[in-house]
């Protein structure tokens, strides 16, 4: 039997700081918060929509999933799979996903401004933009997304400043110092 040899590469040096180092958490912060609070507005107001969640709830995503759908054929701004997904999944359970969206929004938005499970909420974050993209919706769902995705990246500092700092290692995912003199 041969030993397999492991090799190492070393992170470059932006990487490294914007991904490891604590010096740039505050940087991280900062996108945490407009992040956040961009989810929680969006959620927030869905919750206190009755369109949304309520007497009526799922009216405003049946009519999202409609329009998605009539552009998979008119503009062809929708993929033909995401229409059918749209058409066969979530309009008939259009209440269903509404509270899930509404609900999610929220949860995302708390996440991030607090600072808890960041890198698990920014995926969920740029899960249901990616999704709205998908749908053929523009407005902020880019930028978002890709700040979803960096905070993503970034999950073992982005939440230094915010709960993760103490969640995570009693979640068994604990910070360590490491020598950097290499």
């Amino acid at each position: 039997m041969s030993k397999k040899e492991i090799i190492y590469i070393k992170e470059n040096p932006v990487s490294q700081f914007l991904f490891s180092d604590t010096r740039s958490a505050i940087f991280w912060l900062l996108v945490r918060l407009y992040v956040g609070y961009a989810w929680l507005k969006a959620g927030w107001g869905k919750i206190h929509n009755d369109a949304w969640i309520g007497e009526n709830g799922g009216a405003a995503v049946a009519g999202f999933v409609q329009g998605a759908i009539a552009k998979s054929t008119e503009t062809k701004d929708v993929a033909g799979w995401y229409a059918t997904f749209l058409e066969n999944m979530v309009l008939p359970n259009a209440k269903g996903f509404a509270f899930i969206v509404a609900y999610g929004e929220v949860l995302v938005g708390l996440g991030l401004i607090v600072g808890l499970l960041t890198g698990i909420a920014a995926f969920f974050g740029a899960l249901m933009n990616v999704s709205f993209l998908f749908a053929g919706t523009v407005s902020t769902n880019p930028i978002l997304f890709i700040l979803a995705t960096w905070l993503v990246l970034a999950w073992k500092v982005a939440g230094w400043y915010g709960l993760d700092r103490f969640a995570l290692p009693k979640l068994g995912t604990p910070w360590s110092k490491i020598d950097t003199d290499d």
